[in-house]
Order: structure tokens, then C-alpha cells, then sequence
């Protein structure tokens, strides 16, 4: 669920901000170097900007695992976290459009800042072959060089849980615009939020 939620997020931002990614951090630094050598179509205060947001995320995850310890509950406070900010994202498309320097900024931020912390805590869960949720180079190699074993399943399904939040995002977007892929975004967090809560195992009851 968390790919497919970068996957979602990633569509919103690459088609309705010129092509900034929030998510895929590496695509703005790639696209940051296009944008120093002139090409128009990229905008290097916006990767920038991006950058610094996922940073603060990732940072803010952090300092959050330094006060809970207990991954569940650290699962759960952020990605509630994650969804207030895909709302306030929301909020800014639904009052102000996706327009303007002004709400491309603030979306830019809320969003950025919600996945730097959501890659973090995948990074904490220490998933094999899940700890990154965007970038999935290293996944699609080892599922086609390394020898079959029980984990290509596992590999197999990460890129195609990615593939399907890009492939949603991107309906969602050119059928009802920005808002529609971000609702259905709000509303994933807000499962994984209810699931970090209510399925998974408190190490504290047993």
C-alpha cells in the first residue's frame, strides 16, 4: 500500500506541477541538472524546493523514532500524520487550484514533506527489498540477475504495486483532475493508518 501510494503521489506532482517529483527524489536531481543547462520545461526552484521538503520528512521521522519506539505505533501517529498533510494538499487544489507559484509551493511542500516521512518509516520497517517505496532499480535488478528464490514474489509485486499507483494517479488525474488522485490517496493512508492500529500485533498485550 505504501508503493501504490508513492506511485499516486508521484503521478499527481510529475503531471499537474511540470514535471517535479515528490516521491522519486532521483528524478529531481536528474531533472535539477536539466534545468541548470536551460531546458524550459523544468523549473530548478521546484526540484529544489522538493528536495528540501522530502529532507525535512525523512529528518522528522527521525527525531519522531527517537520518542516511539514501537513501530507500530510509530507506523501509526505518521502516517496519520501524512494524511493531515495530503488533506491540507487537497484543501490547497479544492480553494486555489494547482496554478500560480503560490500553490505550487505549498503543494510542493505538504506533499514532499509526507513522503520523505513515509520512505523513512519503510526504511525503519526494514521490509527486504521494500525499504525503498519509490525507487525500484535496485529491485527490478536483483529480480533478474539474482537466482529465483521465494523473494522474487516479493520483487515482482513492488514494481507492480508501483506501477498500479502510477497507473491510478494518472487516470484519476486526466479523468477529474488533481483532486481525485489525492482523495484516493487520503483514503489509502488512512487504511494503512486504521491497519498499523487495529491488525498489526502490539508488542505490549502479549
Amino acid at each position: 500500500m505504501l508503493l501504490v501510494s508513492s506511485g499516486l503521489v508521484d503521478a499527481v506532482t510529475f503531471l499537474g506541477l511540470n514535471s517535479v517529483f515528490v516521491a522519486n527524489i532521483t528524478g529531481n536531481v536528474v531533472f535539477a541538472g536539466f534545468a541548470i543547462a536551460g531546458q524550459p520545461r523544468h523549473q530548478l526552484w521546484a526540484h529544489l524546493l522538493a528536495l528540501a521538503a522530502f529532507a525535512a520528512g525523512a529528518w522528522s521521522e527521525g527525531r519522531v523514532a527517537r520518542r516511539i519506539r514501537e513501530p507500530r505505533r510509530r507506523l501509526f501517529h505518521l502516517t496519520v500524520t501524512h494524511a493531515a498533510l495530503v488533506a491540507a494538499a487537497l484543501a490547497v487544489v479544492l480553494l486555489a487550484g494547482e496554478k500560480g507559484t503560490g500553490p505550487q509551493v505549498a503543494l510542493i511542500v505538504l506533499l514532499g514533506y509526507g513522503m520523505g516521512m513515509q520512505n523513512a518509516v519503510a526504511l525503519r520497517m526494514a521490509v527486504p527489498d521494500l525499504v525503498n517505496i519509490t525507487v525500484v532499480t535496485s529491485i527490478v535488478t536483483r529480480l533478474v540477475s539474482q537466482a529465483p528464490a521465494q523473494a522474487w514474489r516479493r520483487r515482482a509485486c513492488a514494481v507492480a504495486a508501483l506501477f498500479a499507483g502510477a497507473l491510478l494517479g494518472t487516470v484519476l488525474y486526466l479523468v477529474a483532475g488533481m483532486a481525485a488522485p489525492l482523495t484516493a490517496d487520503l483514503l489509502l493512508l488512512v487504511l494503512i493508518a486504521y491497519m498499523a492500529r487495529d491488525v498489526f500485533p502490539d508488542p505490549a498485550r502479549r
